[in-house]
């Protein structure tokens, strides 16, 4: 499988598309002002204990409080209180743990006002990002990450990713951690780490370590609320936590974005940085590689697939709602083969469409009825196959009495919504429009305008398609009409993201000339 990633930087936001076999199967955005990633660290002050709840609202500098429940605390809860409240004041003097005397664990069963108190400074690590109305979402059980590895601090467990098969390899890693890890620090095993030899994982490790210290550090004479450590920003993170052999294209728009890129991979994977490569041309990044194609495609109510069949996609506070339909292009075959056929088809695009929009929760799944039982189990085989490259948990249970299929998907970012629905390109919704044929009176005026104001700049103008195509046709056209009548060559770009009557003109910096 070929994998590439493209990344679109922009002023005030990153856009990556992810590409599988040329087909987009996710897609992330991260403003340039965001302040709140999953993994972020904080000490925080506890505002608020609802014993109903059996959980905490914790103060870490968002407008809403975060939310901390008491399964989310951690049995370590008491020894993390103790360190924290060290670290502040002063009484211990290293972030290592060797020497640390632990305290006793918090009970499962137990209730948030007997361990936490009002006004409380504890250390935190953001779960959940804000969704909805909703503030972020804690937890008490602080993970630093990295490519190969987990470091889990007040923990002594080892641990092996379930992706990682071979037994051999799962024991030699365990063996290796277990001879490299410091006292009192759990470690889990990144799938990545297969086949790596001591001495990345040494490195590696040493790493997480400088990143513990430093949040020791901070946390001397420190006041909540206060970030203390920031998750990696997206790019990163995404080429750390999914960067394989397999990827064999990374693309950027951005010079600055390039070179932060090809800095990262130098440090995490040196013999990869050949693949990243700086988009070039006057085409968008993601008009080049067809991805604005896709997006508009792939978002929306309806999902229709090669065959002719649809998906139906509705979404409610409660649940996600996926319908199957046929369409109309049944083939001529066994008619129970068609229908098998055209569900496996399905349930490939619906893996895609879960990771492509980020959908978490309960998803029910209305597949075309079946009454063949190893119909039934082939589906449900191949839908668990679709879904093992989705890094999300999830749980896909079989196929109801009803054929209904169940999938719980962790969330932890608000669902990514598209809206591919266009206004109308020339009315704008009032359901009248300027005569289509002035368009160009409109666009002569202007450039006559700009030409006189701007005798000595180039002049770039940008339109729909159509109207590109209109201005180019003939002999002499209308472009060569405008260099007889200015003395000046207009180049004429088109934009399929415009609408009919729209454009734009540009100076030779590719700036927009506004004239309001």
């Amino acid at each position: 499988m070929e994998k590439e990633l493209i990344i679109n930087s922009t002023p005030t936001q990153v856009e990556l598309a992810l590409l599988e076999d040329g087909k987009l199967v996710e897609i992330h955005y991260q403003k340039t002002n965001e302040d709140f990633s999953v993994g972020d660290i904080f000490l925080g002050r506890i505002k608020k204990l609802m014993p109903g709840l059996n959980a905490a609202f914790v103060d870490i500098g968002h407008r809403k409080d975060a939310f901390l429940h008491y399964t989310d605390l951690g049995p370590k809860l008491r020894s993390l209180l103790k360190f924290t409240n060290s670290a502040i004041n002063g009484s211990i003097s290293t972030h290592r743990l060797d020497n640390f005397t632990f305290e006793p664990e918090i009970i499962k069963t137990g209730k948030v006002d007997q361990v936490l108190a009002k006004r409380q400074q504890l250390l935190v690590q953001v779960l959940k990002e804000p969704i909805s109305t909703k503030g972020p979402r804690l937890t008490c059980e602080i993970t630093i990450p990295g490519r190969y590895m987990v470091l889990t601090p007040f923990n002594d467990v080892i641990a092996v990713s379930k992706k990682i098969a071979n037994q051999e390899e799962r024991k030699r890693l365990h063996l290796l951690i277990e001879s490299i890890r410091p006292k009192n620090f759990g470690v889990i095993a990144r799938t990545a780490a297969e086949g790596k030899k001591v001495a990345d994982l040494h490195e590696e490790l040493s790493q997480l370590l400088e990143k513990w210290e430093s949040i020791f550090e901070q946390l001397h004479k420190a006041k909540p609320p206060l970030k203390l450590m920031s998750e990696l920003d997206k790019t990163s993170s995404i080429l750390r936590d999914l960067l394989t052999d397999q990827f064999n294209k990374i693309v950027v728009n951005d010079k600055q974005m390039y070179a932060n890129v090809k800095g990262y991979l130098s440090n995490i994977a040196p013999d990869q940085v050949k693949i990243v490569q700086l988009h070039k041309g006057g085409k968008h990044i993601f008009e080049a590689f067809g991805v604005n194609r896709q997006i508009k495609a792939s978002f929306g109510k309806t999902a229709t697939m090669n065959s002719g069949a649809y998906l139906v996609i509705e979404s409610t506070e409660a649940m996600h709602v996926i319908d199957v339909n046929s369409g109309h292009k049944m083939p001529n075959i066994d008619q129970s083969e068609a229908i098998l056929n055209i569900n496996l088809e399905a349930a490939e695009e619906i893996a895609r469409q879960l990771r492509l929009r980020d959908i978490g929760g309960l998803i029910i799944i209305d597949f075309i009825d079946m009454r063949s039982n190893e119909h039934r189990k082939t589906l449900h085989k191949f839908m668990r196959d679709c879904m093992n490259k989705d890094r999300a948990q999830h749980t896909i249970l079989p196929l109801s009495k009803f054929g209904l299929m169940q999938i719980t998907r962790q969330r932890v970012r608000p669902e990514v919504k598209i809206n591919t629905a266009e206004e109308c390109p020339t009315c704008s919704g009032t359901g009248k429009i300027n005569a289509s044929i002035l368009i160009v009176d409109e666009v002569e005026r202007d450039m006559q305008f700009i030409l006189q104001s701007r005798p000595n700049s180039s002049l770039v103008l940008k339109v729909h398609p159509f109207v590109e195509a209109f201005l180019k046709k003939g002999f002499p056209n209308k472009q060569m009409r405008w260099f007889r009548q200015f003395y000046r060559w207009i180049r004429i770009k088109s934009d399929p993201n415009f609408h009919l009557n729209q454009y734009k003109f540009f100076d030779s910096n590719d700036d927009e000339i506004r004239l309001n």
